[in-house]
């Protein structure tokens, strides 16, 4: 079968399924872009309209828009809502998924590949990350910011039947015109940003503050850097192989890199007082995992609290 007859399924239309939705349903033919409500409304009448800093404007019109329940067997399925939706989704699908299905989640996190897998249990699951910066908007457009936006796709210790899933997966972004890597090992890869945003998106909701606004006070900087030396500890005790250069690089992303005015989903949620965020993704986890190794990270535990106690006043 050719890629362009495949059926391909996007589960949440946020910022990261939104991009990935509409770049996928301007190449394909197949698409189902899962949504409910004035979301999945608005996508069957005006299409998605997507504001791309990086692939400019687009409007995509997805074959079907459905819910979850009603999107039916599929060849490829990207999972692309919030941690505390992935049950949920696993659960819903379930009886949709074949040995023959691909699931590839798009999702924050270093576990929810190994979630699906256990949740599912039929299928392949190809484990991936996402940078970039992209949200939804109050008209339920997508924006995406900056001039960047790449998927690293892969699965550790891959079979070669599992490899060449990784390589279908792959040709699929590419006619998609979605910038891609296929990565030997998917675990660092996916720790690499992992630590990353337990720094990035843990202090910016902390702070409320721009990245910019991070970086030109040097208490702050030294604490960003501080975090992401603190996740990365955690990382090498349950034995991921991030180097110095690494852990180097992400610092050097927030110090020279990051957009100015770049804000965080994290941050955003807490802006609005959401009532569900990924705070356990992005700090829970790693003080959890710490403390489970022996491993001290107090200024993570620290702001950790400090996050949990705002959210309890939501």
């Amino acid at each position: 079968m050719k890629t362009e007859d495949k059926k391909i399924a996007v589960i949440g239309i946020g910022g990261v399924g939104g991009y990935v939705a509409g770049m996928l349903a301007k190449a394909y033919p197949h698409v189902t872009m899962v949504a409910r409500g004035a979301r999945g409304e608005s996508i069957r009448e005006n299409g998605l309209v997507l504001h791309s800093d990086y692939k400019g404007e687009i409007v995509a019109k997805p074959e079907r828009v459905a819910s979850v329940r009603e999107m039916g067997q599929q060849d490829y399925i990207f999972i692309c809502v919030k941690n505390y939706s992935l049950e949920d989704v696993c659960e819903n699908i379930r009886d949709m998924v074949t040995d023959d299905t691909v699931i590839i989640p798009v999702m924050n996190g270093v576990d929810p590949g190994e979630k699906i897998r256990s949740l599912i249990g039929r299928g392949m699951v190809v484990d991936s990350l996402i940078y970039t910066v992209a949200f939804a908007n109050a008209d339920f457009s997508i924006s995406q910011q900056d001039t960047f936006t790449w998927l690293c796709i892969g699965i550790k210790n891959a079979d070669q039947g599992q490899q060449e899933k990784v390589t279908q997966v792959a040709e699929i972004l590419k006619g998609a015109d979605i910038d891609y890597k296929d990565d030997g090992d998917i675990e660092v890869e996916i720790w690499r940003k992992y630590i990353l945003n337990c720094a990035f998106n843990v202090m910016t909701a902390f702070y409320d503050n721009t990245i910019g606004e991070l970086r030109r006070d040097p208490v702050k900087a030294q604490q960003y850097e501080t975090l992401v030396w603190e996740a990365a500890s955690v990382g090498r005790a349950k034995g991921v192989a991030l180097t110095d250069e690494h852990i180097q690089e992400v610092i050097h992303k927030f110090r020279h890199v990051h957009a100015d005015n770049a804000t965080s989903s994290l941050q955003r949620d807490f802006q609005i007082c959401k009532k569900q965020t990924e705070l356990e993704t992005f700090s829970g986890y790693i003080v959890q995992e710490a403390k489970r190794l022996g491993v001290s990270i107090p200024l993570s535990e620290e702001m950790y609290q400090g996050l949990k106690a705002k959210a309890e006043k939501f």
